[in-house]
């Protein structure tokens, strides 16, 4: 009997550390080789493979995988027929989207798009510039730029299109940012074919539910506490007005116990306070995923 299996693409290159991250604060750890491209993943339904992000789109377009995660610019750019399963909110460094912005030279007589009529534009995001150009009734040459975006301009191109998630890179290269022309985040896709699929579109609905979990874990912790009845509304006052502790009857029917989710950098500031109202056997621990 063939067992089933979903074939998985992952992003290889600026994404590949924090993808493996994030997978395994979902509970899928993978062993990735120095040299291989094959992810070896800790359920034995799950193949994993490295591919550049810009091909995995047309990849799980194709067959060849039946889920992956790619940034949503590349979705665009590649123009491929998926099913967007959920986005990822996170990035290299931060959990921000990243952006692709039009940039020109510092001394550049360039100040709005339309100043670009009859320049030359150097990008990776070539099919979503012209859409841009396009969309501002603005007629330029687009070429490709196989790296190194930023050092173009102004002695190869006029201007550039380049991603970005603090723009310290472009500053450096005394670039200056027009407009932000995209922004994007990671999505988790599907092959439509897959998604068609009880079983497979099961394990990527699973996947996913436990990839956005482990997203909105980022930066929170649990916190147990014990208190008496009596001092129990000014612990609560304490507490962040959006939260809404889970309250249990101890043995003690004098006391009870509290449980809440809180942001790491709250916890801090409020834990003496939270002494200080009569908590005692304050407990903070971290979390891998948080399910709504």
């Amino acid at each position: 009997m063939k067992r089933n299996v979903l074939r998985l693409a992952l992003p290889k290159g600026s994404l590949q550390d924090s993808t493996i991250s994030l997978m395994r604060r979902a509970g899928f750890a993978f062993a990735v080789s120095e040299r291989a491209y094959t992810a070896t993943c800790d359920d034995p339904e799950i193949e994993g493979k490295l591919i550049r992000a810009q091909e995995i789109a047309r990849y799980v377009q194709d067959g060849v995988f039946d889920a992956g995660l790619t940034g949503r610019d590349w979705i665009l750019e590649s123009g491929a027929k998926v099913v967007e399963v959920c986005a990822l909110p996170y990035s290299k460094q931060s959990a921000r989207p990243v952006r692709w912005v039009l940039a020109v030279p510092e001394n550049s007589r360039i100040r709005r798009v339309a100043d670009l009529e009859g320049k030359r534009i150097a990008t990776e995001l070539v099919r979503v510039t012209r859409r841009y150009l396009r969309k501002h009734g603005v007629k330029a040459e687009v070429e490709f730029s196989w790296g190194a975006t930023e050092a173009k301009a102004p002695d190869l191109a006029d201007a550039i299109i380049e991603v970005t998630e603090t723009g310290s890179s472009l500053r450096a290269n005394n670039l200056r940012i027009l407009e932000t022309v995209l922004e994007s985040s990671p999505r988790l896709i599907a092959n439509r074919d897959s998604w068609a699929n009880k079983w497979k579109r099961r394990k990527i609905e699973n996947l996913a539910l436990l990839l956005e979990g482990a997203i909105l874990a980022e930066g929170k912790v649990g916190l147990k506490l014990n208190v008496r009845k009596k001092h129990l509304p000014a612990v609560l006052r304490i507490l962040p007005a959006i939260t809404s502790p889970t309250i249990s009857t101890l043995s003690d029917k004098n006391w009870v116990a509290l449980e809440v989710i809180l942001d790491e950098t709250t916890v801090k500031q409020i834990i003496p306070d939270l002494r200080r109202a009569g908590a005692v056997g304050i407990i903070e621990y971290p979390l891998n995923k948080v399910i709504y």
